[in-house]
Order: C-alpha cells, then sequence, then structure tokens
C-alpha cells in the first residue's frame, strides 16, 4: 500500500542580500539578528494551513522534524507544531520525522510528550527517531562522540516507558531514573508506530532493519536512495524477513506545475535555495569528531559523492535529488521508484526554501488531485475521500 505524506522543514526564507558572500553557513553562527518574529509569525500560520490543507486534500499524514539554531528549518521542537496540527485535524497521521534523542538529556520528555500526543490524536502519532545531525551537536553543546550511545540507550528507555508497567527504575551509561512511570500511556498498542528517517550510515541501517523500523531515505540522490535501501533490504534478510513496501521510505522536494518546463522554471531558484543555501554547511560543522563511525565514513568517502551543494540545477534533477515536472511526468517517475525499490512511503516535501505560497499552494494542489490519484489507480489502491 502506498502511502503519501505531506513534509514541512519550515524554513526562514528572508536572507540578507549578501549572504552568499558573507555567511559561512545557514547553521550554528548564522546571527538571530537577521530573525523577525513579526515576518515568523506570518510564516508558521502559513506552513500549518498547507498542513492543514494537505489532510482536506488527501494525504496520508502530515510530518514535521527537529532542527535547532539555522534558516533551514525552524522547528526546534517538533512536538510542539504537533500538538498544533493535533486539533487543526482529523484523520492524517502526523509523523514527528524525528525527535533527535542524543540531544535530550531528559528523553522521558519525549516519552511523555509523544504519548500525551497520541492520545490527543486518538491515535495518529507515528514517532521518528534520529540522531539529529552533527550541526545540532555544536548548537546545544552535546558530545557527538557519544550520539550513537544515547540514540540507543534513549530508545530503549522510551520503548520501556511505553510499554512496560511503572514505576521501574532505569540504570544506563548516559540517562539513570528511579521512578519510570510515564503518564499518560500512549494509545496506539504496545507504542506508537517507530520510523527512523537516515542520510544513509551503516548502523543505522542495520539497526532500523533489526527493529523492523521504517527505513526513509532522507534528501539522498536516487542511486543513493537506492543504494542504502538495497543495504536495509539485506540488513533485514540478514534479520530473517523480506522488507515490504511500507518499510521502506523516501523523501523528496517535488514540485508540479502545469507542464515539465515550467515546473522545471519555477522550482529553479527554491531547490538551489534548499541546497546551495539552507544546506550550505561547512564540513567541521556537519561531521564534528566523533560524530561518525570509521566504517560509515569510508562508506561515504567511497562513494565518490560531490555535495549537492556543488550541484548545478540540472545535475541535482537529473541524479534525482529533486523531481519537478508535470502531474504525469511526477506520477510516472514516484511510479517507477516503487516499482524498482520498494518504497511505499513517499513523502513529499512541498514548500521549498524561499518558495512563495502562491507556488507552494499550487504545486500542493496538482499533487494531491491529480498526482496521488494516478499513482492510487496504477496500484490499484483506494483513496482516502478529501475532507
Amino acid at each position: 500500500m502506498l502511502q503519501f505524506f505531506y513534509f514541512h522543514l519550515m524554513p526562514w526564507p528572508y536572507l540578507p542580500a549578501d549572504f552568499d558572500r558573507t555567511e559561512p553557513s545557514a547553521w550554528v553562527t548564522f546571527s538571530n539578528r537577521f530573525y523577525d518574529p513579526q515576518r515568523g509569525h506570518q510564516l508558521y500560520n502559513e506552513y500549518l494551513d498547507e498542513l492543514e490543507r494537505a489532510e482536506e486534500l488527501g494525504f496520508d499524514g502530515l510530518a514535521v522534524n527537529e532542527h535547532h539554531q539555522n534558516a533551514y528549518g525552524t522547528m526546534p521542537s517538533p512536538n510542539l507544531m504537533a500538538a498544533a496540527l493535533v486539533r487543526r485535524t482529523r484523520r492524517a497521521k502526523i509523523a514527528i520525522l524525528g525527535n533527535a534523542l542524543p540531544l535530550h538529556d531528559h528523553p522521558l520528555r519525549v516519552a511523555e510528550e509523544v504519548a500525551m500526543l497520541d492520545v490527543l490524536s486518538g491515535g495518529r502519532i507515528i514517532s521518528g527517531f534520529v540522531r539529529g545531525i552533527g550541526c545540532e551537536y555544536l548548537s546545544l553543546g552535546v558530545n557527538p562522540t557519544f550520539s550513537r550511545e544515547r540514540f540507543y540507550e534513549a530508545h530503549d528507555l522510551i520503548v520501556r516507558a511505553w510499554t512496560e508497567p511503572g514505576p521501574f527504575p532505569f540504570e544506563g551509561k548516559h540517562y539513570r531514573f528511579r521512578y519510570v512511570n510515564v503518564w499518560p500511556r500512549p494509545l496506539q498498542q504496545p507504542h506508537p508506530p517507530i520510523w527512523i528517517p537516515s542520510q544513509g550510515s551503516t548502523e543505522t541501517i542495520r539497526w532500523g532493519a533489526q527493529h523492523r523500523y521504517p527505513f526513509v531515505s532522507v534528501f539522498n540522490s536516487y542511486a543513493l536512495t537506492k543504494r542504502w535501501i538495497e543495504e536495509y533490504k539485506e540488513a533485514a534478510q540478514a534479520c530473517g524477513y523480506e522488507a515490504p513496501p511500507a518499510q521502506i521510505g523516501f523523501a523528496l522536494p517535488i514540485y508540479v506545475a502545469e507542464s515539465d518546463a515550467q515546473a522545471v522554471q519555477e522550482a529553479e531558484p527554491h531547490f538551489l535555495w534548499l541546497f546551495r543555501r539552507g544546506l550550505k554547511i561547512p564540513p567541521n560543522y556537519l561531521l564534528p569528531p566523533g560524530y561518525i563511525t570509521e566504517e560509515s565514513l569510508r562508506k561515504f568517502l567511497a562513494a565518490g559523492v560531490r555535495l549537492p551543494s556543488e550541484l548545478s540545477y540540472k545535475e541535482l534533477l537529473d541524479l534525482g535529488y529533486v523531481l519537478a515536472g508535470s502531474p504525469t511526468t511526477v506520477a510516472d517517475r514516484l511510479l517507477s521508484i516503487h516499482e524498482e525499490l520498494g518504497v511505499g512511503i513517499f513523502i513529499y516535501s512541498g514548500r521549498t526554501g524561499d518558495m512563495p505560497k502562491e507556488k507552494a499552494w499550487k504545486s500542493l494542489e496538482l499533487f494531491a488531485l491529480e498526482v496521488i490519484p494516478r499513482l492510487r489507480r496504477s496500484t490499484q489502491l483506494p483513496a482516502p475521500q478529501p475532507s
């Protein structure tokens, strides 16, 4: 069964005119003097309107995520955004993609908040868990050397808190609690679905397959996505099962317009903003010492992949980092990805970078009203009725 999620980064589009020349990055050290709370108020409400409209148009779910101290994505707390969506939506799943577990000194707060959201929403929460990219560790003063240890330990604590009657003690290396006794307990049993968004670290892929958690490739090229999904499927086979499409996702910036030429032209400045400005990150910010294992680093270096920020717009399109086209072209491409890679979860990243509201809404409606129905017909799946 194909699932379609509308994903929002909630970017800050108003970068200074000399940003490319004067700023080393949109992360960590980009001064918050460039943030205008009055404009931010307007943007947050526009962004929430777009997510709510996606439910009305028939998307299966809405997706938010966590980032800190940057212009790329202004959601330091995805749980707050999920709470804003819960009361304004009725049917769509709310996917938190995800809480960056190692950045939390009190992961029981994550367990409590997600459980509360699950009860409040009537069991519509999907709980994504991520490590957070290297920049976040610099922004929040967390030692990246312990990132993976903290991730695994926080995960184990949260799952136990959701599934075991309390109170009970938890004694780990990084987290210690005398009383684990989460109120409220989640509505979904044994717990809300857990997804693992990733850019392809070997350890995360293997760990996700071992737990049978859906793996979501995020903002990668088609070739890298194919490679990571094949690695995930191999890891699943090593665990004794075949990973179904419902366990494999692809998050992709997409823009739909009336024709291929119009879509490619209209999307260009905004896709370039995403990769050349929003993701303008020096290597020492992206991969601080200790953040990545030697095995994963060797894998990335061996792939010989140029950074997306170094690519031309044509290369971004040709390599599959982004997708722009008419409804027919976009539907055909997503159908081929489904058939070739076994992807069953498509996460449409809509309003990209400095894209104006009018373009974002046009693309959203064309995707929902023309692309999704084509794909559902092609795979003989009934569409949920727009509300």
